[in-house]
């Protein structure tokens, strides 16, 4: 068994990679620590390379087939790890889950149709939505403190859904847009709450757009469930987008599907997909994707518990030397939101604390929307070296304040 280096550090910078190149486009500036992209520095595990040269071999970088054994390899993943059951016919492959947001909205719903999603949210969601001329509609999470997975210890507050407010908000929506696992709060969505989700879309007559992206980053103990298998309401009323990417840290590599159970719906969207010919990936992104569906399992558990060792690092560390800032402790992902309301700043003073006291490139919480205010997003998929500096900066900042 092969033991991977997750405390390498890596030069990426000039590399054009938007995490730290993008500090200068987006900043202006070349001296921050970048935290915020949603990829990782660790590297890329081997058996995403050696699928690369493996199909460099031809000598000749052609026009692609769907190879059947990526579909498989999908279906057996989704067995294997979350215990679905899905069909190869159900599988379609498009270029990146937010494009994905795009090419859904236009083959399933019209200009002027409702959107809804529960901020704070992954920014696209709303963004896609009005970029694409629909209406969005907020009904915003909320957080509490409680036991959010029985049997499991909680860890202070984390969000949950005013399941009175959707089904008030959620009426005349075409789309309802779920982030499940929850990004930014990482939270792990419990079976009985997915269930109350689908019956209330549906019987809105709302379709239910699951973005499962996360999934392969749940965090022991807690285990992810595909929204389309907890009831046949949710099954026959959903879509949803996966990816191998944000796992194997990959995502320069567009590699996503979408999994469509109900054959009506399937056949709008997978009809727009292919009419459109957004349903081809390049040649790489197929064995890349079936390479960690079918070796990745050991890469995938030692990352997770390094992550999980630098969540405990950062919770730990602002217990002890930062208790002004806490965390909603994620059950899914390397993505950290950061509780800064006790500081009692502006949400500009805020984000100056990070960018010009501390000199860290993180993402400002009012980008995820409602209830963003007093939040900064944390991206600790990274050396724990990197990260201890990164929380030095951040403490000698505060106490400078």
């Amino acid at each position: 068994m092969a033991a991977y280096d997750f405390d390498e550090i890596l030069d990426r910078n000039g590399s054009d990679c938007e995490k730290w190149d993008g500090c200068r486009k987006y900043w202006g500036r070349d001296d921050l620590l970048p935290m915020w992209v949603a990829d990782m520095d660790f590297r890329t595990p081997p058996f995403v390379f050696d699928s690369i040269r493996e199909k460099m071999r031809s000598g000749v970088l052609g026009y692609t087939l769907t190879p059947p054994s990526w579909r498989e390899a999908v279906c057996s993943w989704q067995k294997r790890r979350h215990l679905w059951d899905v069909e190869p016919s159900q599988v379609a492959f498009i270029p990146g889950i937010v494009r994905g947001f795009a090419y859904l909205y236009q083959a399933l719903s019209q200009k002027g149709d409702k959107v809804l999603v529960m901020p704070p949210v992954y920014h696209p969601f709303f963004l896609i939505a009005k970029g694409n001329e629909r209406e969005v509609v907020y009904s915003p999470l909320y957080l509490e403190k409680g036991e959010t997975h029985p049997g499991i210890e909680p860890f202070g507050e984390q969000y949950h859904i005013d399941f009175d407010r959707l089904e008030k908000d959620v009426k005349g929506c075409r789309i309802l847009m779920l982030c499940n696992p929850h990004n930014p709060g990482g939270r792990c969505w419990r079976r009985d709450e997915l269930q109350k989700v689908a019956h209330i879309a549906a019987e809105a007559g709302a379709i239910v757009v699951s973005d499962e992206i996360h999934a392969d980053l749940t965090l022991p103990p807690y285990e992810h469930i595909p929204f389309a298998t907890v009831s046949q309401e949710a099954e026959m009323n959903s879509v949803t987008f996966g990816a191998p990417t944000k796992a194997f840290n990959m995502p320069g590599l567009v590699s996503s599907y979408a999994i469509v159970p109900n054959p009506d719906i399937r056949k709008k969207f997978f009809s727009y997909l292919e009419d459109s010919e957004y349903d081809n990936g390049c040649m790489f992104s197929y064995d890349a994707c079936t390479a960690c569906y079918t070796k990745g399992e050991e890469w995938l558990s030692q990352m997770l518990s390094y992550v999980k060792g630098n969540i405990d690092f950062l919770e730990d560390y602002l217990a002890k030397n930062i208790p002004f800032i806490g965390m909603v402790r994620p059950q899914a992902s390397y993505l950290v939101w950061l509780d800064c309301r006790s500081l009692g700043l502006s949400q500009e003073r805020l984000v100056s604390l990070f960018e010009d006291g501390a000199h860290l490139a993180l993402n400002n919480g009012e980008m995820f929307g409602e209830g963003g205010t007093g939040f900064m997003r944390m991206n600790v998929g990274c050396p724990r070296s990197v990260l201890e500096t990164a929380l030095g900066r951040l403490k000698a900042a505060v106490e400078a304040l």
